[in-house]
C-alpha cells in the first residue's frame, strides 16, 4: 500500500508524517512537493492526500482514496473530470475549520462596527482621538443576520451570532433540524425573502453548480442600503463586479471578503482600496486547532482504511460537497 503526500509540510505536519510511518511500517509513505515528483509516485498510489490535477489522476491507475486536506472539494472535482464517475472514493476534513471561519467572520464584523481598522492606524500614529469615532459604532445587539446554507460553517456563525444577541435566520438547500441559536430555517425558494430582510448577509455555502453566481446582481440588488454581506466559505458564489459596483455606489453599507473567485485578487482590483470593505487572503481557517483537526481527520481515516471500515466525511462528488 502506498500513500502519496502532496502538501508541502509544516513542522507539525513533518512530525506527524513520521508518527504515520511509524503507526503503519508496512505502508509506503511518499512525499511529492513538486509536479513532477506526483506523476513519478502517483501510478502505484492507492491514497492520494492533496489536491490532484487531472493529470496527476489520469496516471493513478491504482487509486482508491482521494483525501482533500480542506472542507470545499471544488478544487478537486473542477479539475478533475474522471472522478465523478469513478469508483474513488473522496473524503474531505469538514468539522476543523468551523469554530476559526466563526470566529473570523465575528472578528471582521467587530472590525467594521467598531471601526478597529481605523484604531489600530490610530495606534500606530501615536494619534489619540476620542471624538473621531463619536456616534458612529454599530451595535450587533438586535440586528438581524442570514445565512446562506447552514452546514458546520454556518451553525458556527449562528451560534456566535446568537450570542451577540443578534436575531439569526438561515436558508438550506436540505432539510435541517431546527436549532436554537436560529429562528427560522427555509428552503432555497426563500432565499430573496432573506436577503432582503436581514442587517448582515453571511455566505458559507460551498461552490458547486448551483450555488454558483447564485448571489448575483439582482440579489445584491435586494440588500437593504444600510446592510453588510460577509463572504466567508468560496469564491464564485456571489458576483464580485455587481457587489464591487454596489460598494463603489454605497448601495449597501459594506462587505467583509476572505475568498474571492480569482485568488489572488489582481493588484488593480478595486476591493484593495474600499474604504467600506474589509478583506483577507481565503485565511480565515487557519488556527493550530484546526491544522491539529485535520490532521487527526486523516490519521482516523487512515486507519480506517487499513482495518476495512467506513470513512468519516464522504463527499457526494457530483454534488460538490
Amino acid at each position: 500500500m502506498k500513500v502519496l503526500w502532496t502538501r508541502t509540510p509544516g513542522s507539525e505536519e513533518i512530525l506527524f508524517f513520521e508518527e504515520l510511518k511509524s503507526l503503519y511500517p508496512d505502508v509506503e509513505f511518499k512525499l511529492a512537493e513538486t509536479i513532477e515528483q506526483e506523476l513519478e509516485y502517483v501510478p502505484d498510489a492507492e491514497i492520494y492526500y492533496g489536491w490532484p490535477s487531472n493529470e496527476v489522476f489520469n496516471k493513478a491507475d491504482n487509486l482508491k482514496w482521494i483525501h482533500c486536506p480542506g472542507t470545499g472539494i471544488d478544487r478537486i472535482t473542477e479539475a478533475v473530470s474522471g472522478l465523478s464517475s469513478s469508483d474513488v472514493v473522496l473524503t474531505n476534513c469538514r468539522g476543523p475549520h468551523a469554530n476559526p471561519m466563526a470566529d473570523h467572520v465575528l472578528g471582521m464584523m467587530l472590525t467594521i462596527t467598531h471601526r478597529l481598522n481605523e484604531q489600530w492606524d490610530d495606534q500606530k500614529a501615536h494619534r489619540w482621538d476620542t471624538y473621531k469615532y463619536a456616534d458612529s459604532f454599530i451595535e450587533l445587539t438586535g440586528k438581524s443576520m442570514g445565512i446562506l446554507a447552514l452546514g458546520d460553517i454556518g451553525k458556527a456563525v449562528a451560534r456566535r451570532a446568537h450570542g451577540f444577541g443578534m436575531q439569526v435566520y438561515a436558508v438550506d438547500i436540505g432539510q435541517v433540524d431546527k436549532i436554537p441559536d436560529v429562528k427560522e430555517v427555509w428552503g432555497m425558494d426563500k432565499l430573496d425573502d432573506l436577503i432582503s430582510k436581514v442587517d448582515w448577509f453571511v455566505v458559507t455555502a460551498p461552490m458547486t453548480k448551483e450555488t454558483s453566481n447564485l448571489i448575483d446582481a439582482r440579489r445584491i440588488g435586494l440588500l437593504k442600503k444600510d446592510a453588510h454581506i460577509v463572504v466567508i466559505s468560496r469564491g464564485g458564489i456571489v458576483d464580485e463586479d455587481a457587489l464591487a459596483e454596489a460598494l463603489l455606489n454605497n448601495s449597501i453599507a459594506g462587505a467583509a471578503i476572505d475568498a474571492f473567485a480569482k485568488e489572488p485578487i489582481d493588484d488593480d482590483s478595486p476591493f484593495w482600496d474600499m474604504d467600506n470593505c474589509i478583506i483577507s487572503a481565503h485565511a480565515s481557517a487557519y488556527s493550530k486547532e484546526m491544522a491539529k483537526g485535520r490532521l487527526d481527520i486523516f490519521k482516523e481515516n487512515l486507519r480506517r482504511y487499513v482495518n476495512k471500515e467506513d470513512f468519516l466525511y464522504v463527499c457526494d462528488k457530483r454534488a460538490g460537497f
